[in-house]
């Protein structure tokens, strides 16, 4: 049986962070790839030298200011696909490589973004908020509220977000809720694993029964314009 990889996807103030807090107690290593992206920006990265080179603005001091870069591409479409190309391909490698040192412990990716950054053999678990319940926690976090509304617009639909998913955890309640649907989640990914493995023991079919039906469209990453910075 392959190790258990999850995405952990959703939009921002919807409990990523909660879910993957809850995942490293049930034994898993956990990525936040935004983590990843902050690390490509900083130093003496190829990735930073190509980004403080096309935007040379948002350098002070040799460091690139990531929340001046935001500022920017948040504003700017096709600034915003510029730099997808540019960090994009570092980010997918960064997880890559974390995922395959995680050898066989089951492993997450908080991703905030939907975008190709790990293959198809990863499950997608949403977590999903109320959008008031999710500026709230914005807000509590010291973004104005304007911050809040840039965020929230340049962000998937909650549509487009619930295409990815292969599960879906609410996250309207307390963390002590959030640990049961989690675990619930987590009981009938493993249900479905054995049985897929005991149908098919060569793991040459790689449908999964019980999961939402997989419709995640397969756009060009170019197309998927919504940001990696924060």
């Amino acid at each position: 049986m392959e190790p258990l990889r999850l995405v952990i996807g959703g939009g921002i103030g919807s409990g990523k962070s909660q879910a993957g807090g809850l995942l490293v107690a049930r034994g898993f290593a956990v990525l936040d790839a935004d983590r990843v992206g902050h690390s490509i920006l900083a130093g003496d990265h190829p990735v930073a030298r190509r980004v403080a080179e096309r935007w040379p603005e948002v350098v002070t001091g040799g460091t690139i200011d990531r929340r001046a870069l935001g500022r920017i591409v948040f504003e700017d479409r096709d600034q915003l696909a510029e730099l997808e190309a540019i960090t994009h391909p570092a980010i997918r490698d960064g997880i890559a490589g974390w995922a395959r040192e995680a050898g066989r412990r089951p492993a997450a990716v908080e991703i905030p973004i939907l975008a190709d950054l790990v293959d198809c053999s990863w499950l997608w678990v949403i977590i999903e908020a109320p959008l008031e319940l999710r500026k709230e926690r914005l807000r509590d976090r010291g973004m104005s509220d304007g911050e809040v509304g840039a965020r929230l617009a340049s962000q998937p639909s909650h549509g487009e977000w619930l295409e990815a998913a292969d599960f879906v955890i609410g996250n309207a309640g307390t963390l002590e809720q959030l640990g049961r649907a989690l675990d619930d989640t987590l009981a009938r990914i493993m249900a479905s694993t054995r049985a897929r493995s005991a149908a098919d023991p060569t793991g040459a079919v790689r449908a999964f029964p019980g999961s939402v039906p997989r419709v995640r469209p397969e756009r060009p990453v170019s197309e998927r314009r919504y940001p990696t910075v924060s």
